[in-house]
Formats: C-alpha cells, structure tokens, sequence
C-alpha cells in the first residue's frame, strides 16, 4: 500500500515553510526503497517543496495520482510491473498538466530513454549518479531542486495564468532592449542547461530548415546525453546536428554541439573561402563548474566570427554564458534570451536580460520566429 510520504526528519517546521500556495507538491516513483527516501531528503529539505507521495512502480504512481495531486512526478525510468516509459502516457492520462521529471541512468540507453520521454510529454530529465552515495552529490542535489521547484512554478502559471499565488514574486523587469544587428550574423550560437534539452527541441523543431549559417550549442551535459540530444535534435527533421569533431569546418545550416566534458571552441578556418569557422575542441578545466561551459564558446567565437554572431541563451541555472556575451555585444554581435515565465531556472537568461545585453527576451514559443528575423537582418 502506499501511503503519502511523512515527514522526514530534520524538516522545516511548517511555519518555516514558504507559503502553501507555493510549495512544489511531488510524487517519487522509484522501485528502490532507499532511493525513494534518499531523493525525499534532498527535496523536504528544501522548505519550498514538499513530498506528499511515494510509489514503487509506474503503476502505483498511476494509482497515486488518482487520489493525491501533485505538481511534479520523479518517474524512475526501469522499473518492474510498469516501467517508466509506459506510465507516462497514463500519468499525463490522469493530469495532463503535471510536470514529469525522468530518472535516467548514466547511460547511452538511459539518455536515449529519457530524451524519448521529453518528446513523449515529460518536461525533464535528471541523471541519477551511479551509486547510492553520488546521490549525496551537491551538483545533483542542486540540479534536481531547482528543476522541481521551476517546474513547478511553471504549472501554477499555466493552471491559473491570471491569477498569480498571493505573495508570489512578480516577473523581474530587464532593462530596454539593444537594436538588432549592424551586420547580418554569420555564426548562430546557443546556451542552455536546466530545462535545456525539451527548450532546444522545441526552438530547432520551430526553426525548420530556416537558417542558412552555422549553428553552435552548448548544453550542459555529460557525454552520454549530449551524442543521444544530437540524435534527437537531427530527427525532428529540421536541421541536422552531431556532436562537434575537433577542426571540422563549420558549415552552413548545421548543427554542431559540444560533445559532454569537452568545451565547443569557434576559430577561423583557412582556405578560399572568406570568413569560415571551424570547431575546436579542449579538455581545459570547468569554467562556471562547467565542461562544456557556454562561455569558452562565445568568447572564441566573438573574435572567430568578428562580433558578427547571434546568441540565444535559454533556460539555465546559474550565469554561465554572461561574460561570453558580453564579448559578443562589445564585438558588435546581438543576443537574445528566454523569458522568466517559461523558463524552468532564469538563471543563464536571467544573468544577460539583467546586465542589459539582450535586443529582446521572449518567451519560448517567440524565440525561433526573432532568430530568423535577426538572421535576416544587417548588411553583408
């Protein structure tokens, strides 16, 4: 039988809370019993989420959610009687607008499952480390707190759009936008991390076949995931995208992603045609805790490409990415970033809208349609 999960030793007292209309509700789906209860320590220490349910496999998750709403469902991928994949439709089945964060392994497989999930209705994904103990670790613990706590924002908003919680913090202002390009850009380069992989899929779905430059990404991400995202990316049947080889040359109406623990560099490419870019690859150490890590990336690509770039930096915790754009503004170059409503963290997005650097910040839904305008825009 399950029952709603009590409360964990060591948890903030109720009136310590936040208030009641913010608190991330979740329902942990996992078939281990002590990762079960070593994900709800992580989650009930943090005063603005509370664990209300504990299910052992996709069917008793179903079954919980009949009766216990929540906003946010950790959904354990390989699981007996009904794993993870078959329970999302059913869960989605009983609440459309709960938001499913998929367990994944480390693995080749458990990133292609769980990037399959993005595209079948889960909102997310997180890697559990490979052992009980990683689950300690103070990256994972972060990770999976923020991704709940922005999903969960995020459901509220679109259950009642109109009427925010009382006292919920209203959207921050950024600062009056930068005019759009002097020159038309020659290098399309995209940031992002938490929330990232289902913001990508949908701004490249959006973009079509549209963009007659280079693209770079850097995701954060580690190996495994980011070869398993270039697939993905690739089927949507736009644009293809394959992890970065060191020195290839860039071409136009490509993909290229920063392969997981190396950075994506951009340098100019010799040979007959003016202005090429190639892609240079490096072990050098994390920057922003990072590997890859969005900075080294437009950085190299402010001199590369002459300032002539255009950044788009999606949803993300942290800042990674704010001094590498603000190299490409400085280069005369132009970015854009995600709004706060639709992004699950507005940490990377919320760094550059705040330092002023952006032409615009949009909504998700808006970015692709802005990209193509700005592409378009400048002279030669």
């Amino acid at each position: 039988m399950i029952a709603p999960a009590p409360a964990l030793a060591g948890a903030p007292a109720a009136p310590g809370r936040a208030r009641e209309a913010e608190i991330a509700r979740v329902m942990i789906c996992d078939d281990s019993a002590v990762i079960r209860s070593a994900i709800a320590r992580i989650l009930d220490s943090d005063p603005a989420i509370r664990v209300l349910a504990r299910a052992a496999n996709g069917r008793q998750g179903v079954e919980t959610l009949r009766r216990t709403q929540v906003d946010v469902i950790v959904l354990d991928i390989e699981m007996p009687v009904l794993d993870g994949i078959a329970a999302l439709p059913l869960l989605l089945e009983v609440d459309p607008g709960v938001r499913i964060v998929m367990a994944s392994t480390l693995t080749t497989r458990g990133a292609d499952i769980a990037l399959r999930a993005l595209r079948l209705g889960a909102a997310d994904y997180i890697p559990k480390p490979s052992a009980i103990a990683g689950l300690d670790d103070q990256g994972f613990r972060q990770e999976l707190i923020a991704k709940v706590k922005g999903l969960a924002r995020m459901r509220r908003r679109v259950v009642a759009p109109h009427a925010p919680a009382p006292g919920a913090t209203p959207p921050r202002p950024h600062p009056e936008s930068r005019p759009p390009p002097a020159r038309t850009p020659r290098l399309l380069a995209i940031g992002s991390s938490t929330g990232g992989p289902q913001a990508l899929m949908g701004v490249i779905a959006a973009l079509g076949r549209q963009i007659a430059v280079p693209v770079a990404i850097t995701q954060h991400m580690p190996p495994a995931f980011t070869t398993m995202l270039a697939n993905h990316i690739t089927a949507l049947g736009g644009l293809a995208c394959a992890e970065a080889v060191d020195g290839e040359h860039l071409a136009p109406g490509r993909i290229y992603l920063a392969p997981g623990d190396r950075h994506l560099l951009i340098e100019t490419a010799a040979g007959p045609a003016p202005g090429a870019l190639r892609a240079r690859l490096s072990d050098a150490p994390a920057v922003n805790y990072c590997r890859p890590a969005v900075d080294p990336m437009l950085e190299s690509a402010a001199a590369a490409a002459d300032g002539r770039v255009l950044v788009a930096m999606l949803t993300g915790m942290g800042h990674d990415g704010l001094a590498g754009t603000r190299a490409i503004v400085a280069a005369g170059g132009t970015a854009i970033a995600q709004d706060e409503a639709t992004s699950v963290v507005w940490g990377m997005p919320g760094a550059i809208a705040q330092a002023g650097l952006c032409h615009a910040v949009l909504p998700l839904a808006r970015i692709a349609p802005k990209l193509i305008e700005l592409l378009r825009s400048g002279r030669a």
